[in-house]
């Protein structure tokens, strides 16, 4: 029989969404609220798994008596507030940081990037032919995964999953400032000479690509990468007795990457160097 723990029930608060009276249980977010009535407000450095960061500052929204516009992803609702998601000052806004950040680096495997540039009317490109870039080559130093930090907005998703919020190995952190700030790991050395453990935590919580696998880089370059024809199954790693869940990516006949469920009450999204990239036994046939 499974046992459902029922836990302290959150008192629920009302308050007004581009005029709509909604309701979300205490101690939730302008953005956990906007996704429950179904508003789809954007955002690039909000992570489920993470502590908002308000980085890139594409969430914003507007409420009624504030005098800037605040991050739907860290401020707490609160009884009464009258939040509006779409008005012009929003959108102005999201405009901006959208020309901003698509103008400086590349945004191609940005899930949903396109059709926001589209939406909001953006146009990265007014800024001119001359409009300073990362324009970095991607670092292939190791078999398991490539940091391409041309497509790297400073969302600091990879630092906090790196850091104190999961895995505590603390290799990476942010180096330089303005123009020049770079996520790092220590001296800006090769990773196979970083604290490095490969548990690939920060490729999962990059929303940009600029982390990914070596299997999705090389599959990238050939043209050969296919989500569409990509299935998923969801098992369980058999290298411990943790337990840990991991969702298989395949594609033809062959795992190309492997994730884990974030709702996972075991790993909440996180692995280790076995989990993630240690699936090369299965697909052995010689």
């Amino acid at each position: 029989m499974t046992v459902t723990p029922l836990g302290i029930p959150r008192r629920l608060l009302e308050f007004t969404i581009d005029g709509e009276p909604v309701r979300a249980p205490e101690g939730s977010t302008i953005l956990d609220a906007c996704r429950a009535a179904g508003k789809d407000v954007p955002t690039l450095c909000q992570g489920d798994t993470l502590t908002p960061k308000n980085a890139c500052r594409l969430c914003v929204v507007e409420v009624e008596g504030s005098r800037t516009l605040v991050p739907a992803c860290s401020r707490t609702a609160a009884p009464g507030m009258q939040v509006r998601t779409d008005s012009e000052r929003a959108r102005h806004s999201r405009r901006i940081v959208l020309e901003l950040l698509a103008s400086s680096v590349d945004l191609s495997t940005t899930p949903r990037v396109a059709e926001w540039i589209k939406e909001y009317e953006a146009k990265p490109d007014r800024f001119g032919p001359n409009a300073a870039r990362v324009d970095e080559e991607p670092r292939i130093d190791n078999d398991l995964y490539v940091r391409d930090y041309d497509k790297c907005i400073l969302c600091y998703k990879c630092v906090d999953a790196c850091g104190d919020q999961w895995q505590n190995t603390f290799a990476i952190s942010v180096s330089g400032r303005g123009f020049d700030a770079r996520i790092a790991v220590e001296h800006d050395a090769p990773l196979t000479d970083s604290a490095c453990v490969y548990c690939g935590n920060c490729i999962e919580v990059c929303p940009t690509g600029a982390l990914s696998f070596r299997s999705e880089f090389d599959r990238r370059a050939a043209g050969t990468w296919d989500e569409g024809a990509q299935t998923r199954t969801t098992t369980v790693c058999a290298y411990c007795g943790v337990g840990c869940n991991l969702t298989l990516h395949v594609q033809d006949n062959e795992i190309v990457k492997v994730t884990s469920p974030h709702d996972n009450p075991v790993t909440h999204g996180n692995l280790c160097i076995k989990g993630r990239f240690g699936y090369q036994h299965v697909q052995n046939r010689g």
